[in-house]
């Protein structure tokens, strides 16, 4: 069983006790990483500090080609990457609608060429015989990078590439649950990077509390829960550091009483159950006229009772198991609860026996907000389905939560679809699609669903902060 170093300053470092990393497939250890201690927070927050200066100060030419040289080497180990994902996360390799670790990869590999190539050219606010006013982006310094189970490959690259793109250098810590991928990403990395620019240290929460807490780091990106990030934001309060917080989603979406049922049911199971419903902007609540309810209801069952749930590695699985028992355990809960309170179990809903966290996908009719299945996000393979009478009705039901991370429409009029979905409370909104996000897009949540947005320019800037430059000519 093979042990993943951590990387601090370009080496790498085996020391401390070791975690066993589990197989979401088997139930049984694959891999383990060490459990670091404040001095290898300490270590790599040091050596992070100390490249910085380097690194800030390289031609932006330079950084792009690294960057790119990092995408590149993604892709020539893309196979052995997409299995070491599929074996921490359960996920297939292909899956649901091509959604797996393929997908994983390649969308790691598209966003890091796609960012490489942002720039944040300097604006000039005021050109005159008096004074030239212009604002330049600068880099913030060290960036602790805090990542989940979910996605943890291609979210470490959302959170890397962008840091290290404005010129920061970055401590990343991987979710206990999935280290395994990104650790061989980052010692890839460390081939092509200055020593210290990128660091990884691995282990529980008490690394994480030490990495978000510590003195010399600048700004915290963090991808996760709200409970956890509500957690960072005090701890960074003390040094006010920046933050970038990408956290829970219920998100809603809206079926109007135009749609083709037969033609729109797929596209709805897909967005709700790809990588097992296990994605912050997964479909996890579907609001559903009643002249359409029955019908869909039933096609969505039918396609949930046809899906074939197994070992991502085998040949034509389209959904592995749930990623951990903690998160099994939370979704049967969530399910039982759904049935003492009148919910209807129109197909799956149930733990396989033998090895491994294997859940049948449900479809759960018959309930409405109120229900702990609709209220709480349950991050994964459960939709619940409500019924509603009119759209007033339908748009105050999805706003009624928390959380605000996105939200659909689904109709067969797009424009009646686009006014609909401005009336939701969340950051991203898709009209006859759900979660499509992209490298040049803005993405982040409103609410308690996070603050601060990743992706394209706004999600760069982030990365930055603003110094006006004021240049007196009389």
């Amino acid at each position: 069983m093979k042990t993943y170093s951590m990387i601090i300053d370009g080496q790498t470092v085996n020391a401390g006790p070791t975690l066993a990393i589990i197989s979401p497939a088997t139930g049984e250890p694959f891999a383990k990483v060490h459990d670091a201690g404040p001095e290898h927070v300490d270590a790599a927050v040091a050596a992070a500090r100390a490249a910085f200066p380097a690194w800030s100060a390289l031609p932006d030419a330079g950084r792009k080609a690294k960057l790119h040289a990092l995408g590149d080497a993604l892709e020539a180990n893309m196979p052995e990457l997409m299995e070491l994902v599929t074996r921490e996360t359960g996920k297939p390799l292909r899956g649901l609608n091509g959604v797996g670790a393929g997908m994983e990869l390649g969308g790691a590999i598209a966003w890091t060429h796609v960012t490489a190539d942002i720039d944040l050219e300097p604006e000039v606010i005021q050109d005159n015989e008096q004074a030239r006013v212009e604002v330049h982006r600068k880099p913030l310094g060290v960036v602790a990078s805090i990542t989940p189970w979910n996605w943890p490959l291609m979210i470490a690259i959302w959170h890397v590439i962008p840091a290290l793109r404005a010129g920061n250098t970055v401590v990343l810590k991987p979710s206990e649950y999935t280290p395994v991928a990104t650790a061989r990403f980052v010692e890839l990395a460390n081939a092509i990077l200055p020593p210290g620019v990128l660091n990884l240290v691995t282990g529980g929460g008490a690394v994480g509390a030490a990495l978000t807490g510590h003195p010399d780091v600048d700004k915290i990106v963090f991808t996760g829960s709200t409970r956890t990030g509500k957690r960072i934001m005090e701890t960074a309060a003390a040094t006010l550091k920046r933050l970038t917080l990408e956290l829970g989603g219920n998100d809603a979406g809206i079926v109007l009483p135009d749609v083709d049922v037969k033609a729109v049911a797929p596209k709805l199971f897909g967005v709700a159950f790809h990588n097992n419903g296990q994605t912050c902007a997964c479909l996890k609540r579907l609001y559903v006229h009643e002249s359409q309810y029955d019908a869909l209801c039933a096609e969505l069952a039918r396609l949930a009772g046809a899906v074939k749930v197994g070992d991502g590695l085998e040949p034509g699985t389209e959904l592995g198991p749930v990623q951990n028992r903690a998160q099994l355990d939370i979704v049967r809960e969530l399910l039982d609860d759904a049935r003492e309170h009148g919910g209807k179990v129109l197909a799956g809903g149930k733990v396989r026996e033998g090895k491994g966290y294997f859940f049948e996908p449900a479809i759960v009719a018959g309930l409405t907000n109120g229900a702990r299945l609709v209220d709480e996000e349950q991050f994964g393979p459960i939709l619940p389905v409500i019924k509603y009478s009119d759209v007033d009705e339908a748009v105050r039901l999805a706003n009624d939560n928390p959380n605000g991370l996105g939200g659909s429409v689904w109709s067969s009029d797009p424009a009646r679809a686009v006014e609909i979905g401005k009336r939701l409370e969340c950051g991203s909104v898709w009209i006859n699609e759900h979660g499509a996000v992209q490298p040049d897009a803005p993405f982040g949540g409103v609410k308690q669903s996070g603050i601060g947005v990743e992706f394209g320019k706004h999600g760069l800037a982030e990365f930055t902060t603003i110094q006006t430059v004021k240049i007196m000519k009389s």
